[in-house]
């Protein structure tokens, strides 16, 4: 049995740590994970938005990204691969030796019908002839390049070799319940593979997945299909929000599930890509419930932007402002 003396120096030293808790903890709950696990990730940026600089340029278009602000990377594929010509090791040293962190990679799910792309990309950017052209242009070199459905492994073990964090499907036709099942299934199959290689797999949406297609919508077929833990989500805020879509319901309705956003705002008028902060998206409010969502990393994406680099600066300081 404790003496008196022992106790009475438990005591004061139990009650002298709540004290120094309780006068702590509004700070913490101020400045801590609970009211700005926003801040804990750095403003990111998808390459996508710069694919043509990036092709003409790599890294010259690299520095440019690195004196704006910006931290953390994601990939695309390209006309010279998913590296922009570099092997993984090599780009990520490149970023590395840069100050940036190249987390996540994007690539195909299954080859895509090119009218059937082409269709998609009008529904996604609006009817202009021109624009839908240029995106068509861009994306000839798709047909060449390797998808989760015929080469899975592979895509698993260059995002290895990079030391990537995430392997994102970019895209994947879900035009028909049956190819909603075949992209669970390849889903399912490529996260136990990034699993076992020590990454996180995750599918980025675009505003397809929320319209209904044989009685489901792909989104809410895919995430009902796939395991939890294995198949994670890249929202897409400036999709979702075209889709008619909260990003906190989606938040709430599969909580943790959401590792990685894009930031990426919908022009008023016309509903397309914006330069982020100019448009429709409720910024605010998707990054005051970001701990709900899990997300880890976030990156900044204007599809087809007139001045990407231009619209990637604008971004940035919006967005330093709206976490400051």
């Amino acid at each position: 049995m404790m003496n008196n003396k022992n106790s009475r120096r438990s005591f004061l030293k139990t009650t002298g740590t709540a004290a120094l808790g309780a006068l702590f903890l509004p700070q913490i709950s101020r400045a801590g994970f609970l009211s700005s696990s926003k801040l804990k990730a750095d403003i990111g940026l998808q390459l996508y938005t710069l694919s043509d600089l990036m092709v003409a340029d790599a890294k010259s278009t690299l520095q440019k990204v690195a004196s704006i602000g910006y931290k953390e990377l994601e990939s695309a594929g390209s006309p010279k691969g998913s590296y922009y010509g570099f092997k993984p090791k090599e780009f990520a040293s490149i970023t590395k030796d840069m100050g940036m962190h190249w987390r996540s990679n994007h690539v195909s799910g299954a080859p895509f019908d090119m009218k059937k792309l082409e269709e998609m990309i009008a529904k996604n950017i609006g009817n202009d002839p021109v624009k839908i052209k240029q995106t068509m242009e861009r994306f000839k070199y798709i047909g060449a390049m390797p998808t989760l459905k015929n080469d899975y492994q592979r895509l698993v073990d260059e995002a290895a070799e990079g030391g990537l964090s995430y392997l994102v499907c970019a895209s994947i036709p879900v035009d028909t319940l049956d190819q909603m099942k075949e992209a669970a299934e390849i889903f399912n199959r490529t996260g136990e593979a990034c699993k076992k290689a020590g990454l996180q797999f995750a599918y980025h949406n675009h505003a397809t997945e929320f319209d209904v297609v044989e009685g489901h919508r792909p989104f809410d077929y895919i995430l009902s299909n796939t395991d939890k833990d294995l198949v994670k989500m890249e929202l897409d805020l400036g999709w979702a929000t075209k889709a008619g879509q909260d990003p906190k319901k989606l938040f709430a309705e599969h909580p943790g599930r959401f590792p990685l956003w894009h930031a990426k705002d919908m022009d008023k008028v016309k509903k397309s890509p914006a330069q982020v902060g100019t448009g429709i998206v409720d910024f605010k409010s998707a990054f005051d419930h970001a701990k709900e969502s899990g997300m880890k990393y976030f990156f900044v994406e204007h599809d087809q932007a007139e001045n990407p680099l231009g619209s990637i600066t604008g971004s940035y300081n919006y967005l330093k402002k709206l976490l400051a």
